[in-house]
């Protein structure tokens, strides 16, 4: 059990050579659950796109391939995260893609910056989640959406005594907490057996 909760606790803040095994893991195994939330929106050529928690790099190429001649920016509290975002990415690194280390509690860009904002399988960690959500909200166009991609788990499921510092929310959970923060046309999409993405938009 020890050796378990220090793998999954690496999926918060991935550290060392056992966060890098975590970083390819969520890669691969993201995957099916990303593009499907991707396709619920409707991204637009151009596009200005923000991914919160960007782990090792993945869901920034998809997001790329999506929009052509966008800008697609990364932010992952993880030094390792950043690392193996901005090596996946290395080919349009700073020129289309541009991975930073930060948190979503404090985001460093300008209001107002983004048409879409995604989060993948990481809200789960975020601390302080009303004030990260107004974050996101801040930094988004007028017009711009959030879309939160989850597994849906239980509050008392084992992942959460299994894996240090991460709280389960219903899909209803943050489709309150988004609508709390401000966001409009806030909706839940369901895909059997266990994926919900929530999008929410800024008015």
């Amino acid at each position: 059990m020890g050796l378990l909760k220090k793998l999954f606790t690496n999926c918060a803040c991935p550290q060392g050579r056992m966060g890098r095994a975590m970083l390819k893991f969520m890669n691969l195994c993201h995957a099916p659950l990303t593009n499907w939330g991707l396709k619920l929106l409707d991204i637009q050529d151009s596009w200005t796109m923000l991914d919160i928690g960007c782990g090792g790099g993945a869901t920034l190429q998809r997001l790329l391939k999506r929009s052509k001649g966008a800008k697609v920016y990364g932010i992952d509290i993880s030094e390792e995260s950043v690392a193996k975002a901005k090596k996946v990415n290395a080919k349009v690194l700073d020129k289309k893609v541009f991975v930073t280390q930060g948190s979503a509690e404090k985001l460093p860009y300008e209001d107002g910056k983004f048409d879409l904002v995604t989060a993948v399988e990481t809200v789960y960690f975020w601390p302080n989640l009303p004030i990260c959500l107004k974050e996101v909200r801040r930094v988004l166009k007028s017009g711009g959406k959030f879309a939160i991609m989850v597994e849906v788990i239980d509050g008392d499921s084992m992942w959460t005594n299994v894996v240090e510092g991460m709280t389960a929310y219903s899909p209803e959970e943050l489709k309150k907490l988004l609508d709390d923060a401000g966001f409009t046309q806030t909706e839940i999409h369901r895909k059997k057996p266990s994926y919900a993405t929530i999008i929410g938009a800024k008015k």
